[in-house]
């Protein structure tokens, strides 16, 4: 079971090879930590972005392994997937293709879409990372008395699954 703190700076690393299922787990994993940190409002947005950043890792990185990070930020909360594949993805409209009729090739344009801010970071020894943030836009007591205490709360341990996904 990994452990965190639900202080404003708490995190949760991951290092895996995306498979089958993955984007389904980690939406989970990742919407458990948003219920912790009473960000629930978030889960569709962040939940679409992973989803996609997981998407250009099976398209786009041969191996397909790749690091995800969660952020808890004052505001919200920032998630960044790492990986190892040269070359720095964009957002497109056409999906790459001229005549707009590709299949693939928008995801990006859906993390802006749902995102406050995202971006990519080249890494030194090659890779990236690509990184989104969401912000709540509930004030920090509204979300505080709407939920309640949250001290019996356990992230996310692997085998038993949040609902909602």
């Amino acid at each position: 079971m990994h452990q965190i703190d639900a202080a404003p700076s708490a995190t949760y690393r991951m290092n895996f090879t995306v498979g089958e299922h993955s984007a389904r787990h980690l939406r989970r994993i990742v919407r458990s930590y948003l219920h912790l940190w009473r960000l629930e409002e978030l889960g569709d947005a962040v939940g679409l972005a992973v989803t996609e950043l997981l998407a250009n890792v099976v398209r786009h990185v041969p191996d397909r392994r790749c690091a995800l990070l969660v952020l808890r930020q004052a505001s919200g909360v920032r998630i960044e997937v790492t990986d190892g594949a040269p070359g720095l993805p964009r957002a497109s409209a056409s999906g790459g293709d001229p005549d707009g009729l590709a299949e693939g090739g928008r995801g990006l344009l859906l993390v802006e879409a749902v995102a406050d801010r995202w971006g990519v970071v080249p890494l030194a020894r090659g890779g990236k990372t690509v990184w989104f943030e969401c912000e709540s836009k509930e004030p920090d007591g509204d979300r505080a008395r709407r939920v309640g205490d949250s001290s019996s709360i356990a992230p996310y341990a692997g085998n038993s699954c949040p609902s909602g996904d």
